[in-house]
């Protein structure tokens, strides 16, 4: 039986979204948003050309991913608070998943076009939102369990999570996620529920983040 055309076809323009995404993701994670489209159709495999008819301009293409970063890691979150029954190992399972995931959920930390391009984008916010409501429900349950230290909050491992996801410099992709591997693992044993420093000031919610 032949192939239908325009399913062929549709599967072809899938196949090529997905590489170009994936492809700018990485990119973008170590480069920031300003690398050559050129290099980035070049990493994807396909033509300019192709890259162009899917993502007119540079705008276009970040705002792609960081939407498909956001929704990853929605999905992601959500399927872990169904399969652990303890809050804890939910948190911890999300903040390494992630990593192994390479998520750059803030993807606008990366350079100020980013952020300028995402600021104010309703659906952006939306997936932003929920992925933090997720959140707040492991925290709270965590914290139920005498397992996460009572003086953090949603928001203050959401931000040391922006910051680990940042892409260091290091001399080979081995390298920077065994980094990140382990910056994963001594953050978890500092939000463990241990005797160990005071922290200053009071624990930042999610509600305390800028929305923009």
């Amino acid at each position: 039986m032949t192939a239908d055309p325009d399913t062929t076809l549709r599967a072809d323009a899938r196949r090529n979204r997905d590489q170009i995404l994936a492809a700018a993701r990485s990119i973008f994670a170590v480069s920031g948003a300003e690398v050559p489209m050129e290099e980035i159709a070049r990493a994807a495999g396909v033509g300019v050309g192709t890259l162009y008819r899917r993502f007119p301009d540079r705008d276009a293409l970040v705002r792609a991913v960081a939407m498909d970063n956001f929704e990853r890691v929605l999905v992601e979150a959500r399927a872990i608070a169904a399969e652990e029954t303890s809050s804890w190992h939910a948190l911890e399972r999300l903040l390494r998943q992630s990593v192994a995931l390479q998520l750059s959920v803030q993807l606008a930390m990366v350079s100020h076009r980013a952020l300028v391009i995402l600021k104010n984008d309703p659906e952006v916010r939306r997936l932003r939102d929920e992925i933090l409501a997720v959140l707040d429900g492991f925290v709270a349950g965590a914290k139920a369990e005498g397992k996460l230290r009572e003086d953090v909050g949603a928001g203050d491992i959401a931000i040391l999570f922006a910051t680990l996801l940042r892409q260091m410099r290091a001399k080979s992709p081995e390298v920077a996620e065994m980094a990140a591997r382990r910056c994963v693992g001594i953050m978890i044993d500092g939000l463990s529920c241990r005797p160990g420093s005071e922290l200053p000031g009071r624990p930042i919610m999610s509600g305390d983040l800028d929305p923009d």
